[in-house]
């Protein structure tokens, strides 16, 4: 795993666009073709935006998954992800070849379906973040870490569901779903590269939870220590609570970096 840590949430946001179009040109070049996985949120907002005005990619070629979506909310809703990926990814390339999650009336089928086209071949990169519980995708604590399924039918805990209601996506708790599909912990570590984008102090608790105590369920995105192409971003915020040595630990391994 690397770290980095930068100045604010828009430098770190540069830096991992950055990264994420030099994956993509490169694959791009090398097979003509390209899958990779989004993330949504609000931490995504700014990298997004960043990775879509990069120039020099073939999104034509980009075959795209979604790491979640709400059970049960319709496309127009305000914090549906479809609605997300369409507005800020979508349109503003002009990709082609995605595969949106859709919860609405029948979650099941749709993780069975899009499932079935996510294992077909392997991907490239995914973009994810860090939940403030912790989580990676919707897998909240105790995260499964064993099932080989693609995408699961999970319950959202309390701690995420306010996570929502905070990030201004619902305007109370009780008008947040309290099931989801979610990308399985094991298929999400099947990406070649995982770029792992975390700003906010929020998520400080979850950071250092993740990346400096036990690799275990109630850490989900503690498992990301495993996977031999993960890179973090942080700014100074969520990085707050680290250990002085933690990211230099890192690099002590031949592995991590940091701006600050």
């Amino acid at each position: 795993m690397m770290i980095q840590v930068f100045n604010d949430k828009f430098s770190l946001a540069r830096a991992a666009a950055t990264r994420a179009a030099a994956t993509l040109k490169q694959t791009l070049a090398e097979r003509g073709q390209a899958r990779i996985i989004a993330a949504t949120g609000t931490s995504q907002l700014e990298f997004l935006e960043e990775l879509t005005a990069m120039q020099g990619i073939d999104w034509p070629q980009v075959e795209m998954f979604h790491l979640d979506e709400y059970a049960g909310l319709s496309a127009d809703h305000p914090a549906s992800f479809r609605r997300y990926l369409r507005e800020r990814l979508i349109a503003k390339t002009g990709i082609t070849r995605y595969h949106l999650l859709d919860g609405e009336t029948d979650a099941a089928g749709t993780a069975r379906r899009v499932g079935a086209e996510l294992a077909a071949a392997p991907v490239d990169i995914a973009f994810v973040g860090i939940g403030e519980n912790g989580h990676l995708a919707f897998n909240d604590p105790p995260a499964d870490f064993e099932t080989e399924e693609p995408y699961l039918i999970v319950d959202l805990d309390e701690m995420c569901r306010r996570q929502q209601v905070g990030e201004g996506w619902f305007a109370s708790l009780d008008e947040v779903p309290r099931q989801a599909i979610s990308m399985s912990i094991r298929q999400i570590l099947k990406a070649r590269e995982i770029l792992v984008v975390v700003p906010d102090a929020r998520k400080a608790n979850a950071v250092k939870a993740c990346l400096e105590g036990e690799i275990a369920p109630l850490a989900p995105a503690s498992i990301l220590r495993r996977h031999a192409n993960a890179r973090v971003y942080l700014d100074r915020d969520s990085a707050a609570l680290l250990s002085p040595g933690a990211v230099a630990a890192f690099a002590s391994a031949g592995s991590s970096s940091a701006n600050r």
